[in-house]
């Protein structure tokens, strides 16, 4: 059973850093995609970051240029480096894994059809 626990979440000024911790285990050596993703209030979860067991990664436009994730295979570890943090990244970040379908070249940024494993979130704040 997959089991991923975020850390690193906090409160932080506008144009500060963070970087998010996701501990996997229980993943499976076949290929599969891990991710960040984000859940402001009042509004839709959406896609921040996917990358392949591979590394082939894939950002979404908001967070281009600013956030950098990895994947350090032998700790089974996902990380998300977050800089020049904004207002509007304020949200709880989830973590999410399932496996690669063999056709996928990327993993795709739709929370929707990550159907597979989540971590229970970790709150990013940002303070103007």
């Amino acid at each position: 059973q997959v089991q991923l626990v975020e850390s690193g979440g906090g409160s932080v000024q506008a144009g500060g850093s963070l970087r998010l911790s996701c501990a996997a285990s229980g993943m499976p050596n076949s290929m599969y995609c891990m991710g960040w993703f984000r859940q402001a209030s009042g509004k839709e979860r959406e896609g921040v970051v996917t990358i392949t067991s591979g590394g082939r990664t894939k950002y979404a436009e908001s967070v281009k240029d600013r956030f950098t994730v990895s994947l350090d295979n032998f700790k089974n570890t996902l990380y998300l480096q977050m800089n020049s943090l904004k207002p509007e990244d304020a949200a709880m970040y989830y973590c999410a894994a399932r496996r690669r379908l063999s056709y996928e070249y990327e993993c795709p940024l739709a929370p929707g059809v990550w159907n597979s494993y989540w971590g229970q979130g970790t709150q990013v704040t940002i303070s103007s």
